[in-house]
């Protein structure tokens, strides 16, 4: 059984932040993983995309579904994950619990206050712009999470709370729930 950490909040929200602190300090390897070391390793033909040559709309339910199966294959492989990702579709959070019910997900949610999301989503420019917004209205809606985090805390303080936690092996949130 693989140990996942799964990071959900918000575009912008300091989900990688609090990731790469958290593969620095925890006691065991762990994968970071995100549609960003995807999308800026160049696996994704970005530039055409972002030039209207392809449509991101009809590629991206494609790279979802080959994204999910691919944590459930390094999961099964015995590869531990911290994995930072955005809820955004009403049936992902089912189909994940699905997918890694033979492995131990810790839910966090990451949360950050909509100015600070808007600033940082706008200072970054690789967003779209309202995405940030509209993720902090919706994607935190019905979910329980083993722990919360806010990043307007330090990463430190962050990443502490997590690991003493995730330590804890005690899980309540959405993922437990779904398994039954």
């Amino acid at each position: 059984m693989a140990q996942i950490i799964f990071l959900h909040g918000a575009s912008s929200s300091g989900k990688s932040t609090i990731a790469k602190a958290l593969q620095d300090r925890i006691e065991m390897p762990f994968w970071h993983i995100s549609i960003d070391h995807l999308r800026d390793a160049g696996v994704l033909p970005t530039r055409r995309f972002k030039s209207g040559e392809f449509r991101w709309a009809d590629a991206r339910s494609a790279f979802f579904d080959g994204f999910h199966g691919s944590l459930k294959a390094y999961a099964d492989a015995g590869n531990n994950l911290i994995l930072e990702h955005i809820l955004d579709k009403e049936n992902w959070l089912e189909m994940l619990a699905r997918l890694l019910a033979q492995h131990d997900v810790f839910f966090a949610g990451v949360h950050c206050p909509l100015g600070l999301l808007v600033e940082r989503e706008a200072a970054r420019g690789d967003r779209p712009i309202g995405s940030a917004r509209q993720d902090y209205e919706t994607i935190h809606v019905g979910k329980a999470y083993d722990i919360e985090l806010n990043s307007t805390d330090s990463v430190d303080a962050n990443v502490e709370a997590l690991l003493t936690a995730w330590r804890s092996d005690r899980r309540v949130s959405s993922f437990t729930r779904q398994r039954g």
